[in-house]
């Protein structure tokens, strides 16, 4: 299993892990293999959808390969420059007194000043980190478009489960009508039974045709056949945990992955800005050379042939200071406006937190009312109407107000769940996925 599917694998447990980075440029095993996608069967989970996403997208194998591309940065960055080896041919010999020099060999090596070599390899660790945030980020994006179009699904789901429901509710009554009518009572209730049913046609034909274009859209996201319609999924759990309002602002400003990303990307500039400066000092060349050298036309002349060795040592003159300040100037205005450009971020992510919660605390609360106040009442009132009719006590336009009323109500009850189920997504996505928390008990 490849690294990447080690990361993603943990959905299977957690629906939105958090994915830790290694800031100290530790590179993962890589055994070629693919982790096998779930198989998206009738009532798959959200959990199901978010793991066949984070394994299946282009978008984020194309960013893991950037972060690794990022990674065998590093070690280049870490190493001396190759050493240069030199050959001069002599086409004149030179004549000396121990014989004629032929030809000579160098070989030389530059040796960056001190602590030159760790800030080029900090500065690589920090552009591999901030690509690895990135994957991060892209993947809680994905992420949370596929939870929006999941809920968008359960609701519709949901939806067409109710309508078809009061649809059967209404075609029993319409039935009594049309019993009535038969034993000489007025048409009205029938008619209006059977305008409430071609209503009720109408929206279940709406809701049919919307399933394939919905299911498009997720099948995108996932990176599956637009074509094939997805099976209907699980319908989320209604109830979702309460949270701190001052734990999701921490959370925004210590989780969310661009912020991160900003801040790594500013501590590189920093880093940047301090070799610039330490470019102003010399670097060491350190080389030897040896030259061949043929026998002396003299006979036993003391050291005939022998082959000179010498050593060199060189260093550069970086007397161009301007253009080594400039360069310091340069990576220290790119790391100021890094950390501006992050502080903007944050306060836009605060603001996009303060109003994701409250949507979700509204929908919780629209929960609440709808499902345990309203809708029981509407039931009530709806069985009172019911039976008000079958017994001649009440007219059917009763009967057809509490039936949409009671319909309402449920459509009310499955939308404000999938609106705190995008709300929660939303919140996890700008506070790094998986780092909320609830709010402390009293």
């Amino acid at each position: 299993m490849n690294h990447l599917a080690k990361l993603v694998a943990a959905l299977a447990v957690l629906s939105y892990p958090v994915l830790a980075g290694p800031p100290d440029g530790t590179f993962p095993e890589q055994s070629g293999t693919r982790a096998s996608l779930p198989e998206l069967r009738e009532g798959s989970p959200l959990q199901d959808y978010l793991l066949y996403a984070s394994l299946n997208s282009p978008a984020l194998r194309a960013a893991h390969d950037r972060w690794l591309a990022a990674m065998e940065m590093i070690p280049q960055a870490r190493s001396l420059s190759d050493p240069r080896f030199s050959y001069t041919y002599y086409i004149q010999e030179v004549e000396t007194r121990v014989g004629p020099q032929r030809q000579s060999f160098s070989l030389s090596q530059m040796f960056p000043w001190f602590g030159k070599l760790k800030l080029r390899g900090d500065a690589a660790a920090k552009a591999a980190e901030a690509a690895w945030l990135d994957l991060q980020n892209q993947r809680l994006q994905l992420l949370y478009k596929v939870s929006l179009l999941y809920q968008d699904y359960c609701y519709l789901k949901q939806a067409r489960e109710v309508t078809q429901e009061n649809f059967e509710l209404l075609k029993s009554l319409e039935a009594v009508a049309r019993e009535r009518y038969r034993t000489g009572q007025a048409l009205t209730a029938l008619m209006q039974a059977q305008v409430e049913l071609g209503k009720l046609e109408d929206r279940l034909r709406s809701l049919d045709g919307l399933r394939p274009a919905l299911s498009a859209k997720l099948n995108a996201a996932l990176n599956r056949e637009s074509a094939e319609v997805l099976p209907w999924p699980t319908a989320p759990a209604p109830d979702l945990p309460v949270l701190d309002p001052q734990t999701v602002r921490a959370d925004v400003r210590g989780g969310n992955p661009e912020l991160a990303r900003l801040g790594t990307l500013a501590e590189k500039e920093e880093i940047a800005a301090e070799l610039a400066r330490r470019d102003g000092y010399p670097d060491l060349t350190v080389g030897v050379t040896m030259i061949d050298t043929g026998g002396a036309r003299m006979p036993n002349t003391d050291g005939s042939g022998k082959d000179p060795v010498m050593a060199t040592v060189a260093i550069n003159l970086p007397i161009w200071r301007g253009k080594y300040q400039a360069a310091q100037r340069e990576a220290l205005f790119r790391e100021s406006a890094l950390r501006e450009q992050r502080e903007e971020k944050g306060n836009d992510l605060q603001a996009d937190a303060a109003l994701a919660l409250y949507y979700y605390e509204d929908a919780a609360r629209r929960v609440k009312l709808y499902r345990d106040t309203l809708l029981p009442k509407a039931k009530q009132s709806f069985e009172v109407a019911q039976q008000a009719f079958q017994t001649g006590k009440a007219d059917f336009l009763s009967v057809i107000d509490a039936q949409r009323i009671l319909l309402e109500f449920r459509l009310e009850v499955a939308k404000a769940t999938a609106d705190q189920g995008k709300r929660f997504a939303e919140l996890q996505m700008l506070t790094g996925a998986g780092a909320l928390h609830t709010a402390p008990q009293e």
